[in-house]
């Protein structure tokens, strides 16, 4: 590929880079990302002991008050796990991101001839294994407590459902990334995101046994339709209106905070 050198050692590229070639370095990246985690195993914990934690701390804890015991709340709580832990780990997204934009590897990056979205789709691509993780690990815990779904392709097809809705939201907290000072700072705003979407939803407990006032609010809450989804897939094997809400709805977080994280990330690469 041709291109020039400009002042500061940065080259500059003459053409417009090929899309075959940003596919290629955006999975270069993607390898680079899983070739950190593999290096500092302690990244996987918010998906690697955030599942088995929650998975037995709100099942023991809430199972017999709830549903009376620890097998008739397991259709409620491993639904609900499994769509809150993809979407909390979708949280690392923004941290890492300014983490890695705060210790100057991206101005390395913008010296290589290489597609200079790379970089950012590349560890976006990689969140996908991080998620994938989590819901395998979820899957497994419940299945050790005794929670059996309705049929194989339903439980991949719930799974497939938390990963993209994770991945999907994961835009949003990059774009935090790319525009907050520090990487303290994206962590705190995107808890203060995460943890009423996750805990004033319909994850844990039945909604109509809420307030009336917080129903309201539970029921516009987006993950409110995921965790529906899901458990309607994994106790009934059936697709419903919440799976194509949830679909459109996670498309639609992409189509709006993907170009805008795009645009603000180009100006700072």
């Amino acid at each position: 590929m041709s291109g020039q050198i400009v002042p500061g050692g940065s080259r500059k590229l003459k053409n417009r880079v090929s899309p075959q070639a940003v596919i290629g370095n955006s999975l270069t990246m993607a390898y680079r990302t899983l070739l950190l985690i593999r290096r500092t195993p302690q990244q996987l914990f918010d998906v690697t002991i955030q599942p088995i934690l929650f998975t037995l701390m709100f099942t023991f804890l809430f199972g017999g008050a709830i549903s009376g015991s620890v097998s008739g709340y397991l259709p409620i709580i491993i639904p609900g796990i499994l769509a809150q832990t993809a979407i909390t780990a979708s949280m690392a997204t923004g941290v890492q991101l300014r983490e890695d934009m705060d210790k100057g590897v991206f101005y390395r990056f913008k010296s290589m001839p290489i597609a200079r979205i790379a970089p950012l789709a590349g560890p976006l691509l990689a969140d996908i294994v991080r998620y994938s993780i989590a819901t395998a690990l979820t899957f497994t815990m419940g299945y050790l407590l005794g929670f059996h779904w309705v049929s194989p392709g339903a439980a991949l097809l719930a799974g497939f459902l938390a990963v993209f809705a994770a991945w999907c939201l994961g835009w949003v907290f990059a774009l935090l990334g790319v525009l907050a000072k520090t990487a303290q700072t994206v962590q705190g705003i995107s808890a203060a995101i995460i943890f009423p979407l996750g805990f004033l939803s319909g994850a844990f407990v039945p909604t109509e046994t809420l307030p009336r006032w917080l129903q309201d609010f539970v029921n516009v809450n987006p993950l409110t339709y995921v965790v529906s989804a899901v458990r309607q897939l994994l106790d009934q094997g059936t697709i419903g209106t919440d799976f194509w809400l949830s679909l459109i709805g996670s498309t639609v977080l992409v189509l709006v905070f993907a170009p805008v994280t795009l645009k603000m990330y180009m100006r700072k690469a």
